[in-house]
């Protein structure tokens, strides 16, 4: 197993050959997938824009952190042309494109407007690598996630990162009934450094040195709730491809039922019910009449009248997420080069690094520019 892809082989993923996650979509609501990545291409079978910005079918990056969709879709369903192999290679990616990082995007109407798009189209699994500045969430939300838990559709949501003002899980982690994935170091010694922690946090997984597609065809290094729940999309992708007649209830009984008790005995703030355990989790036969993790409906019942949603135009903004680490970039069409520290090398370097436009324009000369270099150096005299 390549070490790009380290989590496949730690946490059990590789010996689970039977399993791709055929025959089962995925949403991924986030910046949008690039579909063009060499890892990515042929993985979206479907998506739309809720953003404004971005086009149609959802698959033009779009915001700030325009990155990040595609990152998290290659944890997922990634092909390994590059070096990102996903947990469920052969799922099926909806592409939902939505304002993270568009200045005055309502972020919290066009989630919503995502996930009813998502379970119309037949989605069995939504991954929202993505968090409130806020533990409460609108109004628009209980209808919309209430519309998949109806639709028994398995919500997975980042716990959310650390930040100055606030170290415990924000919303969407905090609704009843999605599965809220925290990530642990690659040691699995405890949480990633900015992991949030509170009761509200389901399960762990790997968030720590994760590589996903990013855009000009390159892999680089992400860490972060955001970086582990995609891990949890794939492995319920794989889950529900193994048993197709087990309930959206069924498959998180099994998912926390087969999960690693790590910290204090039994539930606690920084593990939730543990770690996954992949293996145990496509083997489990567990069953629940209802969603182990809550009711929505209840909890609206219970307690909306007394949450008034914000005042108009007081949207909380969406967490941003911060530019992934550096791993590699693909270097496979550029023009070939001698050695290292060859003529050749060393003039283009400097032409390309000197003037981009110069590089162009003397790129069709550059074996010519080449022999008259070469030449020159063997006829200058050596002091």
């Amino acid at each position: 197993m390549s070490p790009t892809n380290w989590w496949l082989d730690d946490y059990g993923f590789d010996s689970i050959t039977e399993l791709d996650g055929s025959g089962i979509k995925v949403a991924v609501i986030d910046t949008g997938i690039d579909d063009s990545h060499p890892d990515l291409i042929g993985t979206v079978v479907g998506g739309v824009d809720f953003s404004g910005v971005g086009t149609p079918d959802g698959t033009t990056p779009v915001g700030s952190s325009a990155f990040h969709g595609s990152m998290v879709a290659s944890l997922i369903a990634g092909q390994g042309r590059l070096g990102v192999l996903g947990i469920a290679p052969r799922a099926e990616l909806l592409s939902i494109s939505i304002g993270l990082g568009v200045p005055g995007a309502n972020t919290d109407q066009q989630i919503a407007n995502g996930i009813i798009w998502a379970v119309d189209q037949g989605a069995q699994v939504i991954n929202l690598s993505l968090s409130r500045n806020s533990m409460n969430w609108p109004i628009s939300w209980d209808r919309a996630f209430s519309y998949a838990f109806q639709n028994d559709v398995v919500i997975i949501a980042a716990s959310g990162n650390r930040s100055e003002d606030n170290s415990r899980p924000t919303a969407p982690a905090t609704i009843p009934g999605v599965i809220s994935v925290a990530g642990v170091s690659r040691e699995k010694l405890g949480s990633t450094s900015a992991a949030t922690q509170g009761i509200s946090v389901t399960i762990t997984a790997p968030g720590e040195d994760l590589a996903g597609a990013f855009p000009k065809d390159q892999v680089r290094l992400f860490s972060g709730s955001s970086a582990a729940a995609p891990i949890v999309s794939g492995l319920v992708a794989l889950m529900r491809q193994a048993d197709p007649k087990a309930t959206a209830n069924d498959i998180i009984q099994r998912l926390i039922g087969s999960a690693e008790d790590l910290g204090e005995p039994g539930f606690d703030a920084i593990y939730g019910f543990g770690l996954i355990n992949p293996l145990g989790a496509v083997q489990s036969e567990l069953v629940s009449d209802s969603n182990p993790l809550g009711s929505l409906d209840k909890w609206v019942e219970l307690y909306r009248p007394e949450l008034m949603e914000p005042e108009p135009g007081a949207n909380q903004l969406l967490q941003e997420p911060k530019a992934p680490e550096k791993l590699l970039d693909q270097v496979a069409e550029l023009p070939p080069t001698d050695e290292p520290g060859s003529e050749r090398d060393d003039l283009w370097g400097f032409i390309s690094a000197s003037n981009p436009l110069l590089y162009w324009l003397l790129a069709p000369l550059a074996p010519l520019l080449w022999l008259l270099l070469r030449n020159w150096r063997k006829k200058a005299p050596r002091g």
